[in-house]
């Protein structure tokens, strides 16, 4: 009987413990890794569960999800240049973890820490795609002393400017409207200070700066080149902290920290430059000369619990430059000391919501706004000129780990836009007459879907699909142009008005967006990919750099939307335990609807603009090539980049020809381009820096002849673009003194030497000639920088 009762004693012990193993439910163990300090996301770490021995990394967003049961596990989370963390973590209905690694200051290597895994170049689907870490582009050789986001990004491969001090960049044969720069997600329709010599960005709230000028997902779009993502760093949770710096051309100072410890934090940081009196220490005809600019981004982030994360990000910059006496108004007026003033102001608002372990949304409302004027104070010549720009935004963004295999991304977009091309307002005792171009006013809806799929252990794929429509709203009048004769201003045959709230006319279609990587062995793989973009908001310029003054347009019946369609392949490997990195890539592009101007286009002030605007097509090849050393004292990269971009503009009218209707090289062509920049760091102390560039001159459109019209002589020219300016190169050279990090101090200090264009070549910018009623004398060159420049920049952080 006893053993009877014994036995059924150890039949229900062993039910309840099948019962108690049943209700063990699998759940996940979710979380983000940053960096201290600055609270970048950290892609790559490791998060690995000794228990079990199962264990993940993390993704560019520094998140990760671990499928596992409920209990308690030992973590532990590493990654290269960071110190590793242990920890026990109780695993229930909902477990998110948010770990902050502290830097390895005893790491030599630490210079080279990058916010990716070593051989992310390698591993990752996507081509084309480059990160810059902050730290990195401060120890570049920068212009006066300046850290320069958009200026480290001309050392990349496939990517180029007109000139020194020129508007914006070029990108794989785009011109400089065709790059998306987004800050926060929100667009910036000017990204220079002081006319192009600086870029917007205050380098001391910069996280970390990503160029897609290859694969671009389809959760962009807009434009038909590439993405430059520019993503503000965290606010500091923990205590305030104070810095700044003193240079010859701007000051900066800032501040952050946590308004309620962990909930509520803030960051506001501002760069002012009075360079005024500088101009009174030059040449008298530089007196009364200003060029000033000043800039204020601010951050705020309120985490009222795990699943709910609030953060508003701003942006305001202006610049005000003026000459003493010039003819750069372009506005047809008699006017001197014109001074040119403009500004950005952008704006974010984005909540984030953790749904559950495998969903994240994100939600923003973006504005942009962008606002120029020109104007000129002379009493008999008083003018303003004023444009303006508009961006409103509300987009949404779901990501799904569906398993290990899939990971899926959708998201909805609607943009508002709204262009005032240009507004002319005469002083009370002004010649000038008043007028007002068109406003003009536009939606662009979009929708996405993408999925990152884990073909096999070798293979993966990303494939998107994008669909954008655009809608043109009134008011307006539409122009109907014939068919049997050229697009001139007497031409139109009817002109057709419509109110404000009518949709007159749409564009639209659909992107797709593919990648596929191939592992060959440890540490190779060859990817392909493939892009199609839409563009349907233009700048249109009949100026080789163009000002921060040039015309935007909206697509319309009679400006049709610029379409790119790229196809790259690419091969990638790693050496030495990622030491050392090759890549090598090869793409092709042709644009469809590309646009350029008609000989003598008057832009600015023309109320049809189309009649001054040819559209035709491009295409753009060419090879990149990167060799990088990630380790050790010396560290840095060399790049080399054959590209040809050219347009063709043909019709069956002579007056909407260029080059007589065959392809010419475009602005921005540029065969050949050899970048290399290596820095050395014996101690954790001091580091020397060195830029090395070179790049074939630029196309140019020389006078072919000369003719006598009524006793004066007027240059002729046949083709576009079928001359180069002189070819060009130039060396920096930067050092910096820092304090030892791994001596804790209240006070950090450091100092940067550099020297721009150390040999002091004198690169030209342009080639003119100079006229006289009796001949034509010899062609002169013109440079910016005809000189080295030296500075001397001081830092510090509280």
């Amino acid at each position: 009987m006893i053993r009877y009762l014994y036995v059924c004693v150890l039949l229900c012990l062993a039910a309840g413990h099948l019962r108690g193993q049943s209700k063990k439910v699998v759940q996940s163990l979710t979380g983000y890794i940053r960096q201290a300090g600055s609270r970048t996301p950290i892609a790559g770490a490791t998060i690995f569960i000794q228990s079990t021995r199962v264990g993940t990394t993390t993704g560019k967003d520094g998140f990760f999800v671990i499928p596992i049961e409920e209990g308690s596990y030992p973590v532990r989370i590493s990654h290269v240049g960071f110190i590793s963390q242990t920890m026990t973590v109780n695993v229930n209905k909902l477990t998110l973890i948010n770990i902050d690694l502290v830097e390895d200051t005893q790491y030599l290597d630490e210079v080279v820490v990058q916010t990716e895994a070593p051989d992310k170049n390698v591993r990752k689907v996507e081509l084309g795609v480059t990160q810059l870490n902050i730290k990195n582009i401060r120890r570049m050789p920068a212009f006066m002393g300046e850290v320069d986001v958009v200026r480290s990004l001309l050392l990349l491969p496939g990517v180029s400017t007109v000139g020194e001090g020129a508007t914006g960049f070029n990108v794989r044969g785009g011109s400089i409207d065709q790059n998306l720069v987004l800050l926060d997600d929100a667009p910036l329709f000017n990204t220079s200070h002081l006319l192009g010599f600086f870029s917007v960005f205050n380098p001391d709230v910069v996280r970390d700066v990503t160029l897609h000028r290859g694969g671009i997902a389809p959760a962009f779009g807009g434009r038909a080149s590439s993405v430059l993502d520019i993503k503000v760093k965290e606010p500091e949770t923990e205590k305030w902290s104070a810095y700044g710096g003193i240079g010859i051309v701007s000051s900066r100072a800032g501040v952050e920290g946590p308004i309620v410890k962990k909930k509520l934090t803030m960051l506001a940081a501002t760069r002012v430059s009075v360079n005024d009196f500088l101009f009174k220490l030059g040449p008298a005809s530089l007196n009364g000369t200003r060029a000033n600019f000043y800039d204020l981004t601010t951050k705020l982030k309120w985490q009222p619990s795990e699943k709910h994360t609030l953060t508003g990000t701003g942006y305001f910059g202006r610049d005000v430059f003026r000459l003493p006496a010039d003819s750069l108004s372009g506005v047809e007026l008699n006017a001197s000391s014109t001074q040119f003033d403009y500004q950005s102001v952008a704006g974010t608002l984005r909540w984030n919501y953790f749904v559950n372990p495998r969903m994240n949304l994100n939600t923003s409302a973006i504005w942009s706004q962008y606002r120029s004027e020109i104007s000129a104070p002379d009493s008999a010549n008083q003018f303003s000129l004023v444009a303006e720009v508009h961006h409103k935004q509300v987009k949404s963004d779901l990501t799904i780990t569906v398993n290990d295999r899939h990971a899926a991304q959708v998201g909805l977009s609607a943009i508002d836009y709204f262009v005032q091309p240009n507004t002319l307002t005469p002083g009370r005792y002004s010649n000038a007459l008043p007028y007002t171009l068109p406003t003009e006013r536009a939606y662009e809806l979009a929708a996405y879907v993408q999925d990152e799929w884990k073909v096999s252990e070798s293979t993966a794929l990303l494939a998107g699909l994008r669909y954008s429509l655009f809608l043109n709203d009134g008011p307006t009048t539409l122009r109907t142009y014939s068919s049997e004769l050229p697009r001139l201003p007497g031409t139109a045959i009817s002109l057709t008005p419509y109110t404000a709230g009518t949709i007159y006319h749409t564009y639209g279609g659909l992107e797709p967006r593919l990648a596929l990587r191939m592992n060959l062995s440890e540490g190779r793989s060859i990817k392909i990919g493939y892009n199609r973009l839409r563009q349907y908001i233009h700048l249109v310029s009949n100026t080789t750099a163009a000002l921060p003054t040039s015309r935007w347009l909206l697509s319309n019946p009679n400006i049709k939307p610029q379409i790119a369609d790229q196809l790259s392949v690419g091969y990638f490997m790693n050496g030495k335990q990622n030491e050392y990195e090759a890549s090598a890539e090869v793409y092709y592009k042709t644009l469809t609807n590309a646009i350029d101007y008609r000989d003598g286009a008057n832009l600015q002030r023309n109320p049809a603009p189309e009649t001054d605007l040819l559209q035709g097509s491009g295409q753009a090849y060419g090879l990149e090539m990167l060799v990088r050393k990630n380790k050790g004292a010396w560290t840095g990269w060399v790049s080399y980049t054959f590209a040809r971009t050219f347009l063709t503009m043909n019709s069956r009218f002579p007056d909407e020809q260029v080059n007589n209707g065959r392809a010419y090289p475009a602005n921005f062509d540029k065969p050949h381009t050899l970048n290399a920049t290596a820095t050395y760091r014996p101690s954790l102390r001091f580091s020397l820096s060195f830029n090395f560039t070179y790049s074939t001159g630029r196309p140019i459109t020389q006078p072919y002849g000369r003719a006598r019209i009524n006793n004066v002589i007027v240059p002729i020219y046949v083709n576009r673009n079928q001359e180069r300016i002189p070819d060009y190169h130039r060396l920096d050279f930067s050092m910096l003194f820092e304090q030892d990090p791994a001596k804790k101090r209240k006070v950090q200090q450091s100092w940067n030497f550099a020297i721009y264009n150390v040999y002091a070549h004198k690169n030209a910018y342009s080639v003119f000639y100079r006229y006289d009623p009796r001949q034509f004398e010899d062609a002169f060159k013109l440079s910016i920088f005809g000189t080295a420049f030296p500075s001397l920049t001081y830092n510090v952080r509280f």
